[in-house]
């Protein structure tokens, strides 16, 4: 998967392709330090990462644990029970945007491994399916 996201400057700073998730159906559960398990939504994914929001903020550089269900990717899906493929995976949150609004705080964070390589390569096989529309 490339990227067609630039910067600013033009230039490419993505090593893979984003892919839109279907947030009200994305679920993605993220656990911190303390252990504790959260609840949000994904907004979207690549190879390298993943963009979601929590109610709760995270700093940047904090570790965290997820777990992300994704759907079918079909926009008909009515039932959550159809959500097909459970991703865990380690990562480091890069940046939150927390508008001082109430409501969900948006994060994004890097991918630093998987809890075993099927995860990875459902990941990978999942979003290369064609099942998610690409990202701006």
């Amino acid at each position: 998967m490339s990227s067609t996201s630039k910067s600013d400057s033009g230039i490419n700073r993505r090593r893979f392709e984003r892919f839109s998730l279907p947030a009200a159906y994305t679920e993605v559960k993220v656990a911190g330090a303390g252990g504790e398990w959260l609840s949000g939504h994904a907004y979207d994914v690549s190879e390298a990462g993943i963009r979601f929001e929590l109610d709760e903020e995270l700093p940047a550089g904090t570790s965290i644990r997820l777990r992300l269900s994704l759907p079918t990717g079909d926009a008909r899906i009515e039932n959550a029970s159809e959500l097909i493929c459970e991703i865990e995976a380690q990562a480091n949150v890069v940046w939150q945007d927390r508008d001082d609004v109430d409501g969900p705080v948006f994060l994004a964070a890097a991918f630093t491994g998987f809890a075993n390589a099927g995860d990875r390569e459902r990941l990978v096989r999942r979003v290369l399916e064609g099942r998610f529309r690409r990202a701006a």
